[in-house]
């Protein structure tokens, strides 16, 4: 079973958006999707097949003050506003509807990462998990703490996936993947400090304990997780897709010139994933 895992990184995943418009052109479907984060948000896109629908949610959405700023922040609790993310937007009345029938008709494993705040540990939502304009799993997968509000469903709350799992290379070795595509959107040679991470802790920690452990772990796993990815493609079981450079977009920042630099680099380095399912 082939997969495909895209990690997240906020604004950088425009580089993720960039390798899924490339498997569109290319005719690629995986077996498997996981997303983590806004990794999420460009499978959710890329199972839809709306070529292109990424690549406006960052280079002009994330400008709007709705989606992302101190007005956000001061209106709604959140300096990232999830709910226009995927609902104002994104619902099917919205100004650019995700196409969930085409979801929903998927045949493969979707998995969509998120983090329990009462335990810590990961939660794997699906299909089943969703329905048309009831897109909550997206928003558990990337609600950054204090950045965005944490998510409750079912009584349940969540934080963004990428605390629990941020490299779920296990997870589809455990669905069976024996080919995976990882798309991670730093330079392949990066090593995560736990600095930010470890800051978010000390801030957290008084109301989810849990959570704050788990950051702290973070970039131990993060690494590790990578240093497995890099075992696997050694044995041809894996393909890393990783940008040579970041452009300058951060997690939260960005220019529209930078954006599309990052954007561009992943269509571009996209190409190896073709070649890697047919000769693998």
């Amino acid at each position: 079973m082939t997969g495909i895992i895209d990690v997240g990184g906020g604004l950088r995943d425009i580089y993720g958006a960039g390798v899924f418009d490339r498997c569109m052109d290319d005719g690629i479907l995986f077996d498997c999707c996981i997303g983590v984060s806004a990794g999420s948000a460009n499978l959710a896109s890329y199972l839809a097949g709306q070529r292109g629908r990424n690549y406006q949610f960052y280079t002009e959405y994330s400008f709007r003050k709705e989606y992302m700023s101190v007005d956000a922040l001061l209106k709604t609790g959140a300096f990232i506003d999830l709910d226009y993310v995927y609902g104002t937007l994104s619902h099917a009345a919205g100004e650019n509807p995700l196409a969930f029938h085409r979801v929903r008709a998927y045949q493969g494993v979707l998995n969509i990462v998120a983090t329990e705040a009462d335990t810590g540990l990961p939660r794997y939502f699906d299909k089943a998990d969703m329905s048309q304009d009831n897109y909550l799993a997206f928003n558990a997968s990337s609600a950054i703490p204090f950045v965005c509000k944490p998510v409750v469903i079912n009584g349940a709350t969540y934080f963004d996936g990428g605390i629990a799992d941020p490299v779920p290379i296990d997870r589809a070795l455990a669905l069976g993947c024996d080919r995976i595509v990882l798309i991670l959107t730093r330079p392949a040679g990066y090593t995560a400090s736990g600095k930010t991470e470890r800051r978010i802790a000390n801030a957290c920690e008084h109301r989810y304990p849990a959570v704050a452990a788990q950051l702290r772990n973070r970039a131990a796993l993060y690494n590790a997780s990578v240093l497995r990815a890099f075992e696997l493609q050694a044995l041809g079981k894996c393909r890393i897709i990783a940008p040579d450079d970041t452009c300058g977009v951060g997690t939260l920042s960005r220019t529209k010139e930078s954006l599309d630099a990052l954007y561009q680099k992943g269509y571009a380095d996209a190409a190896a994933i073709k070649t890697y399912l047919q000769t693998n």
